[in-house]
């Protein structure tokens, strides 16, 4: 890691850092602006260190699992995209929305209209979609059109219960070409024309980070939580009861200082420390 520092501020800022390892067992990493950026022709660029960093935690001892809301393609080809950009990961490390929708939707019986990316419709293959009883949105990418939202719209405000389950809820992201608006955009829009709430499926909501921790066997006070959303890695991670460090790459925007009312709004505390990069 790359720590931000002052001069003359090197000491206390290693001090923090260790402060903040102190007792901690599991590490969860965000994947999307925290080890590489998304787009281009390879798919992706990997962020400077990362792929050693990744490595480093993974000799340390430390248990550790990816955390992710990426819903532009199946776990198996996002993993696959990751391991020819050099990362040293597995399917079986990764912890993704699809594949917790599909349990939540087997175990609740229901028939889910997709309004997701292309690349992401197979891991939905087992469930029956004919009738629909409920939504399922995700990151669409070009899918979001009038027509496919509107379609959505017209199952959701025809259900006598509306369900609306979304695959995360993050405002924007950052591809190799610059800010991408996210899924919650337009599951808010969802939302307010159906006057339903969602249920998220994805970070920010504590169920996926319990599930992640789960698969580590640590405890929330056990855990740290490595990403570049201050809404959805760093809050929620603090709201599931672990610790949190924000990276200043990704979606992170340099010169938008946060105020303590925008900590309290959204529902988590300013992280201890800052890094330039992972």
């Amino acid at each position: 890691m790359h720590q931000l520092q002052a001069p003359g501020r090197a000491g206390r800022a290693m001090a923090e850092w260790a402060k903040q390892l102190a007792g901690i067992k599991g590490v969860v990493l965000d994947i999307s602006g925290v080890l590489y950026d998304s787009g281009g022709e390879g798919g992706g660029v990997p962020i400077p260190g990362s792929i050693e960093a990744v490595e480093k935690i993974k000799a340390s001892g430390l248990k550790l699992r990816f955390c992710t809301n990426e819903t532009q393609a199946t776990r198996g080809k996002f993993v696959a995209k990751l391991q020819r950009l050099g990362f040293n990961i597995l399917v079986n490390e990764v912890t993704a929305p699809a594949p917790a929708a599909c349990r939540i939707l087997k175990e609740r019986n229901l028939r889910p209209h997709l309004l997701v990316h292309d690349d992401l419709v197979p891991e939905f293959d087992q469930l029956d979609k004919a009738n629909p009883n409920c939504v399922v949105i995700g990151d669409a990418a070009d899918n979001f059109s009038y027509k496919n939202l509107n379609e959505a719209f017209r199952v959701l405000i025809g259900l006598e219960n509306p369900i609306l389950i979304s695959l995360g809820r993050g405002r924007y992201y950052k591809e190799t070409d610059g800010l991408k608006l996210d899924v919650g955009v337009y599951m808010k829009a969802l939302e307010y024309a159906c006057d339903v709430q969602a249920e998220v499926v994805g970070k920010p909501a504590e169920r996926f980070f319990q599930s992640a921790l789960a698969e580590m066997e640590v405890e929330p006070q056990q855990a740290i939580m490595i990403g570049d959303d201050i809404v959805n890695d760093v809050g929620g991670a603090q709201q599931c009861g672990m610790r949190a460090l924000q990276v200043r790459t990704g979606k992170y925007r340099n010169g938008r200082a946060h105020t303590g009312e925008f900590y309290r709004n959204q529902r988590c505390k300013k992280p201890a420390v800052v890094y330039v990069t992972f």
